[in-house]
């Protein structure tokens, strides 16, 4: 079994791409892109995708942050931090059926917020990709430009929740 060194890159199955920040005799310390710091047995079931060389602990806390950061930065395809308006901080969002005899659903508005801006930034990675496309002719780039400004427009009742009316979202002005 090759033991992983600190910094080094895997893929796990339940909680997705991270990176080793400690290792102990039986496990892994890893911090992962969606799930945050897990602790997993030196034997799990997981792919390396960059292997660094077991050494000495010689790293500070520091340089391993700011790993990390760098790492989630490059895998990500989200932007900068987005902040959720302050009167909506704690908030909840709760769906009521229109039947009475089915129980509502609450789901917190932070956690909501949270998908809201994943959609945002996955949709501006999209349209980037869309306008370096080099199979794409520009009366195709064009045409679908249009769909993503309408999908942005259908998406502008969420700007309510933006903390900075920069990350709001713009959909088609009216001439």
């Amino acid at each position: 079994m090759q033991l992983l060194g600190i910094g080094s890159r895997i893929q796990h199955k339940e909680f997705g791409k991270g990176v080793v920040t400690n290792v102990t005799s039986k496990h892994y310390w890893v911090t992962f892109i969606e799930n945050g710091l897990e602790t997993i047995d030196l034997n799990a079931d997981f792919e390396i995708v960059e292997s660094v060389e077991d050494a000495v602990d010689t790293i500070s806390f520091s340089e391993v942050e700011q790993s990390l950061i760098s790492i989630l930065r490059r895998w990500s395809d989200t932007s900068a931090i987005t902040p959720i308006a302050d009167k909506w901080k704690g908030g909840s969002l709760i769906l009521k059926p229109g039947d009475a005899k089915l129980s509502e659903k609450e789901i917190p508005l932070d956690a909501f917020f949270h998908k809201i801006v994943m959609v945002r930034d996955r949709i501006r990675v999209m349209e980037q990709k869309i306008n370096s496309s080099k199979n794409l002719n520009d009366q195709e780039k064009v045409d679908l430009q249009q769909y993503i400004t309408r999908i942005y427009g259908s998406l502008t009742t969420f700007n309510v929740l933006f903390k900075n009316p920069s990350d709001n979202f713009v959909g088609e002005k009216s001439k």
